[in-house]
């Protein structure tokens, strides 16, 4: 199913009148990829979704798939399958009708398109649901219609714009675990959209972090936890502590779980006095809130110090647990 060409953005810039959307944005995603858009709202990654599918075109810069020229192509000679936030489904028309719908427009002969409606049924395990309607199914079942309807006609490119966004957090943990394992078996390219980092961190083999219309930072999720960009990426993918720089200027970047605390702290090559203000159970430890001086500072550890809270309490890293990062 899957196809063998990458997507590749040449300076694609848009414009809303005085309003850049995106600016100057160079890319590539591999063909077979699970790529992610993350950024926060406003920060384009919706508008790039629709440069790709064709329901927007870029103010200047070219967007290719393999060898084609995409930018000016209009939607529906694309063979890019799209699921949404709100599912999209046609209400009066049964599961198998809307998994249908877009074989019928491309006008493919009836044996095939059932043929085809069974088998991305089976993808997604709704075999035994196609006569049901979208008001007969639970929030996991339209959201698996959508899919199988973005599916059925062997997509080059599945576009996925918040698609978990309206499911309760268990739902949403389990189709989160469902695409992964579709994705390895398809190898079909994802483009997905979300705000939520850590959805992102589950999900993807890269992510694209954007901030005000332009790329700040591409790369694994490991890459952008352990060594972020910039402040902002540092800030945005995961929690994070911000120490001041010092000579080297700009801020070092401390993760919660590297962050030592009480007697724990003791050998630690940068120490500050601290204060905690607080203390979470998470269910797999315990986070704490402290703060020393003007710093706001967040750890994660297995047990928590032998103080009260708004005592003083000792916190410290070791040098090769942070992260030099600038503005």
């Amino acid at each position: 199913m899957a196809s063998a060409q990458d997507l590749e953005f040449r300076a694609i810039t848009k414009r809303y009148g005085p309003v850049v959307a995106l600016r100057d944005i160079h890319l590539t995603i591999h063909a077979g990829e699970f790529f992610t858009l993350l950024g926060p709202s406003g920060s384009g990654k919706t508008t790039l979704l629709k440069i790709i599918a064709g329901f927007e075109t870029p103010t200047e810069g070219s967007i290719r798939l393999g060898d084609t020229d995409l930018t000016r192509i209009p939607v529906a000679r694309r063979n890019i399958g799209m699921v949404f936030q709100n599912y999209a489904l046609f209400p009066h028309m049964s599961v198998a009708g809307n998994v249908a719908f877009g074989l019928e427009m491309r006008r493919r002969p009836r044996a095939e398109i059932d043929r085809r409606v069974r088998e991305a049924l089976a993808l997604v395990g709704l075999t035994g649901m196609e006569a049901r309607y979208p008001r007969e199914l639970s929030g996991g079942q339209q959201q698996r219609t959508a899919l199988a309807r973005a599916l059925v006609f062997d997509p080059d490119i599945l576009l996925m714009d918040e698609p978990l966004g309206a499911l309760d957090k268990n739902l949403r943990q389990n189709i989160q675990l469902e695409l992964k394992n579709l994705h390895r078996r398809l190898a079909v390219t994802i483009v997905y959209v979300t705000h939520d980092q850590e959805e992102a961190m589950h999900l993807s083999d890269r992510i694209l972090v954007l901030d005000e219309g332009g790329v700040v930072q591409v790369g694994s999720p490991e890459a952008l936890y352990h060594t972020p960009a910039n402040r902002f990426v540092a800030g945005f993918v995961g929690e994070c502590n911000l120490f001041p720089g010092d000579r080297t200027g700009g801020y070092i970047s401390v993760r919660p779980e590297k962050l030592r605390v009480g007697r724990d702290a003791e050998g630690c090559d940068l120490t500050v006095p601290a204060e905690l203000s607080e203390v979470i159970f998470v269910g797999s430890g315990y986070k704490l809130l402290l703060r020393s001086g003007k710093l706001d500072l967040i750890a994660m550890v297995d047990r928590p110090p032998e103080v009260a809270i708004h005592e003083a309490v000792t916190v410290g890293f070791r040098a090769s647990d942070g992260y030099l990062v600038q503005d």
